[in-house]
């Protein structure tokens, strides 16, 4: 399984920090956004990484991550993305770096706790169809919402006025390789974008969109009070945390 990290946009829910650099670029703690993101991929054994960016700081993560040593990498792959198409026209960037393979796509502004060792295990061992990570939330109005029934989602609403459930979509997808002729058939939304919900809408057609309940904490940083909450909760807890079970060595070369 390969790795692809979306980083582009605009930030402009963060301006003015995001007038001189880009979004994922803005500390969170003692790191930059985008560090947090490539952990979660390295900690469950994803070697091989696309990097996502666009906008005029683009060259920047080439001189914060040039070949990602600091990670244990030997090698991270770029691409830029021209103008603001949306998340799903982002990821279709990324079907020559994928190769046929299954991938794991994470929002570059999502940060988590602990780890993904579980969904990915489950997906690499039947890696068809689609699977989504999602966190039960309070406030489930504010995020994509997923509705499920058994192993299945069956639907998922944004921004809900009266949502389904509580349980929100968090910015962490596993893809079969069907996902670059599903980014083919959409078109703009409302917003002139490429939607990926609307890519995650056509696995649901297919009975083949499945989920995972994240562990520990979740938070974007895509505005100023998630910012100030990331911050404070990497500061308080950690992020990125390897399982402490026994069998995590076995969940991570399952996950391989």
């Amino acid at each position: 399984m390969k790795g692809v990290i979306l980083a582009g946009g605009t930030g402009s829910r963060l301006n003015p920090l995001t007038r001189v650099t880009n979004k994922h670029l803005l500390p969170i703690y003692d790191k930059p956004m985008v560090h947090y993101p490539i952990q979660t991929l390295v900690n469950v054994g994803i070697h091989e990484i696309l990097l996502v960016t666009g906008g005029k700081n683009a060259g920047d993560f080439l001189r914060l991550l040039g070949n990602g040593r600091d990670f244990g990498l030997k090698h991270i792959n770029y691409t830029y993305q021209e103008g603001e198409g949306g998340i799903a026209q982002a990821l279709s960037l990324a079907e020559y770096f994928a190769a046929g393979e299954a991938i794991c796509v994470i929002l570059g502004d999502n940060i988590i706790e602990k780890n993904i060792c579980h969904a990915v295990g489950e997906f690499s061992a039947h890696p068809e169809g689609a699977k989504i990570l999602l966190k039960e939330v309070p406030d489930a109005h504010r995020f994509g919402v997923a509705e499920i029934r058994g192993a299945q989602v069956v639907g998922i609403e944004e921004k809900p006025k009266f949502p389904k459930s509580s349980y929100a979509v968090v910015g962490i997808y596993l893809y079969d390789a069907t996902v670059f002729e599903k980014i083919r058939r959409l078109k703009p939304s409302g917003r002139g974008e490429l939607e990926i919900t609307d890519v995650n809408n056509f696995y649901i057609e297919e009975g083949k969109l499945t989920y995972d309940i994240l562990d520990g904490w979740w938070t974007d940083a895509g505005t100023f009070d998630s910012l100030l909450r990331a911050n404070n909760l990497v500061a308080e807890t950690g992020a990125n945390k390897l399982p402490s079970y026994a069998n995590a060595k076995a969940v991570l070369t399952r996950a391989q």
